[in-house]
């Protein structure tokens, strides 16, 4: 994983490492041979975007962006941003195929240490930014009725997935409610028993959050709180490790934000079944054990 600079960071330093990541973004980020990226020049300059491949209009449109969020330069992300808008690019889909596919991007190139510390904060932070600005203009639903609450990751790439769900779901009619990362699994609890939601999402790209939203769902259902209430779990590690949303618990799964408002209004039914929760049987068969033994009469272990 990228390291943290100490101390004092030279300016021109910090340029040579910009240029650093910029050169190992393009080594990732796939481009046909016959598309050259000069950032927001090339971009205005391109064809009528219904007369061109969607893939490379989408690789044109992503490696722009990416340069100009990991130099940090939030001008030109705005301009690029505003262009494609005012071209007559939706909202929703500069947030799922740009906004959401680039901040995945940023956390493998962070993953696989080809960003550092640095950058990634540049660039997650002002692609945050760009989330406000573009959410802005999404098209908003009637009311459906219904409401979700959501909770993420403690990590500023979280908060930002999280931030994209929330504003998916409230464009689709739900009632949302953000809490973001860091809440206490008590203050967890007492929100999902005020707001008695049918959906809780449980958003994280990072195993370390995985154990807690473990003990959630198994706390859930231990205590049948909320039993109408489904579980959704969503986000680059339930994407990562196939099967994992289903073995600690979760009703249903979603790989990205836009996915996620589609199976719950899909699937506003279905429950997740003893047999695909693995994660922690044994623990969960001791405990049911020890329950039961605790009801059976004094009279009875006597005899």
């Amino acid at each position: 994983m990228g390291k943290a600079f100490q101390g004092v960071f030279p300016i021109l330093l910090l340029s040579n490492v910009i240029q650093f990541n910029i050169r190992h973004a393009k080594s990732v980020a796939w481009t046909p041979p016959d598309v050259k990226m000069d950032g927001l020049r090339q971009w205005n300059a391109a064809a009528d975007p219904e007369n061109r491949p969607m893939n490379q209009l989408s690789t044109t449109r992503s490696q722009a962006y990416l340069e100009t969020l990991l130099a940090g330069n939030r001008a030109a992300c705005r301009g690029l941003v505003d262009a494609a808008l005012e071209g007559g690019t939706s909202a929703f889909e500069l947030l799922t195929t740009l906004i959401w596919p680039t901040m995945e991007l940023l956390q493998q190139l962070y993953r696989d240490d080809r960003v550092s510390v640095s950058a990634l904060n540049l660039a997650t932070r002002l692609n945050r930014s760009m989330t406000d600005q573009v959410s802005s203009r999404l098209q908003r639903n009637a009311s459906n009725g219904k409401k979700a609450l959501i909770f993420c990751g403690n990590d500023e790439p979280e908060e930002l997935g999280g931030q994209i769900t929330a504003e998916l779901f409230e464009c689709d009619g739900w009632t949302v409610r953000f809490a973001g990362g860091g809440v206490p699994e008590d203050e967890v609890l007492k929100l999902i028993g005020e707001e008695r939601p049918e959906l809780l999402v449980m958003f994280g790209t990072l195993p370390s959050g995985v154990p807690a939203v473990r003990r959630l769902i198994d706390y859930l259902r231990e205590v049948n709180s909320c039993p109408e209430m489904q579980v959704l779990c969503c986000g680059g590690i339930y994407k990562r490790a196939e099967g994992l949303a289903e073995e600690i618990g979760a009703d249903l799964y979603a790989p990205d934000a836009a996915e996620a408002v589609q199976i719950a209004n899909a699937h506003p039914t279905r429950r997740a079944t003893v047999d695909q929760q693995t994660v922690g049987r044994t623990r969960r068969i001791r405990k049911a054990q020890a329950r039961k033994a605790e009801r059976v009469p004094v009279s009875a272990n006597a005899a």
